[in-house]
């Protein structure tokens, strides 16, 4: 048996857990084989995903967090270890918008809200930072492990109205290439620090924004569909492969990288 691409016990710690795409991908690990921690705000609803993923055979806890608190993530980090006795794979999913940070078709920049700007880079950078920052330290005591950073559409170009989001995620995709170099060269290369970039997949956060309640397309959905050579929004099972791939041994000489995941979004030309 190749098993190359396995992540059977593999203690996985998923931020953002109790999203749409944080379910999906907790969910279809666990039933991989891994140890799935799911971490998020919403104590009932991740508890549901774990009793959902207990009762299909896998195995998952679930811990209530604060990605932008590092003493309640170091404690998170003490419960997962004082369980498993390791870390093998982070997953930051965590992420969001708010209002404040966006600017809508009929405003301007001055319309921008600095406080929630901050808040929304607070949220999805910082977010990002504090949780690598606590569980790389029970990789580079085992010399090994991955870290898997979740970048967006709008880090690669000037996507209209997320302001906020857009440069908290851009700097998402600075910070994975920086943290390479810098966990490769100052630690091991045993740990490898890469990205998921998704296209466009239909979220409790965006879906308002991309469809109408009958589930037809509003403008904004329309200009995603028609800048998406597939012609459709993403299904949250279409990123298990690739994020399967980079925190499996099918990737151990891949650090750096973002993983488009987009249905040719990014490449679309006129």
């Amino acid at each position: 048996m190749n098993d190359l691409f396995s992540v059977k016990d593999k203690v996985v710690v998923i931020t953002g857990g109790t999203g749409v795409l944080g379910t999906c991908i907790s969910e279809y690990l666990a039933l991989q084989g891994a140890k799935v921690v799911v971490m998020g705000r919403r104590k009932e609803e991740g508890d549901k995903i774990v009793a959902d993923i207990t009762a299909k055979g896998g195995e998952a806890m679930f811990l209530t967090t604060d990605v932008m608190n590092i003493e309640v993530v170091e404690e998170n980090c003490r419960e997962i270890l004082a369980k498993y006795g390791k870390v093998d794979a982070l997953l930051n999913a965590a992420g969001g918008n708010m209002p404040g940070a966006t600017i809508a078709p009929t405003g301007n920049f001055f319309d921008l809200k600095v406080g929630d700007f901050q808040k929304v880079l607070d949220l999805n950078l910082t977010g990002t930072v504090i949780p690598t920052q606590v569980f790389l330290k029970p990789m580079v005591e085992a010399g090994k492990g991955a870290i898997v950073n979740f970048s967006s559409m709008a880090a690669f170009r000037p996507l209209t109205r997320v302001l906020g989001y857009a440069a908290a995620k851009a700097g998402i995709t600075n910070f994975t290439e920086f943290m390479a170099n810098e966990v490769a060269t100052k630690f091991t290369p045993g740990i490898r620090v890469n990205a998921i970039a998704p296209g466009f997949f239909l979220t409790n956060q965006n879906r308002a924004l991309l469809t109408n309640p009958d589930g037809s397309l509003t403008e904004r959905g329309a200009d995603v569909i028609r800048q998406t050579p597939f012609k459709r929004f993403g299904k949250p099972e279409e990123l298990c492969g690739t994020i399967q791939y980079l925190i499996s041994d099918a990737s151990s000489f891949v650090t750096g990288t973002v993983a488009v995941v987009d249905g040719g979004f990014n490449v679309f030309a006129m």
